[in-house]
């Protein structure tokens, strides 16, 4: 090999090296804008250890299971998920939280061949607000939607045992948005 192939080589190599720096610089720069996202503030913060009080969802429908499974569920997923624990009364809490039931809808979302209803779809909405002790204006509010299909069955006995527990599972569901939606907000 000729020293001035040499020199073409290496000229060549250094040109890959400074594109492969570029390349690497304007990826670190421009990551942040593919999705990332930034923690909540330390204000939003559910710490371990505080107290809380689910108070009753306030319900436009006549049905008291669906009160008591969102209260429930929120309990369980806060203190399971950042371990809070349930209040003994409203006056001791840390937080509190308070809620509208929005809606509450079932719906069939696929037929069988015969044209009769295969699966339900059981909606809710709930409008939460969540307060610090002491205070009057929340420091979270917000509206969060979850759903979860059942099966049909025209044993209304069954048909009634599984919307409860779809009931359960979109309670859940919707449990852990609050959490994150809580812990997300600017």
């Amino acid at each position: 090999m000729s020293m001035g192939s040499i020199r073409y080589i290496s000229r060549f190599a250094y040109k890959n090296v400074l594109l492969t720096i570029l390349s690497a610089s304007v990826m670190l720069l421009f990551l942040p804008a593919c999705g990332y996202q930034f923690t909540g503030s330390s204000n939003n913060m559910l710490a371990s250890g505080q107290s809380l009080w689910v108070s009753f969802i306030k319900i436009e429908i006549d049905s008291p299971s669906v009160q008591t499974t969102l209260r429930r569920s929120l309990l369980e997923e806060c203190h399971a998920l950042r371990g809070l624990y349930p209040s003994a009364n409203e006056a001791t809490a840390d937080l509190r939280i308070t809620g509208n039931l929005r809606s509450y809808t079932s719906q069939i979302v696929s037929y069988t061949a015969l044209d009769l209803a295969k699966e339900y779809r059981l909606t809710i909405g709930v409008e939460l607000e969540v307060f610090k002790k002491g205070e009057t204006v929340p420091f979270w509010k917000g509206t969060l939607q979850s759903f979860q299909d059942y099966p049909a069955n025209t044993d209304l006995a069954l048909q009634r045992s599984a919307e409860a527990a779809a009931l359960d599972a979109a309670s859940r569901k919707l449990a852990q948005k609050f959490l994150m939606s809580v812990e997300q907000s600017y």
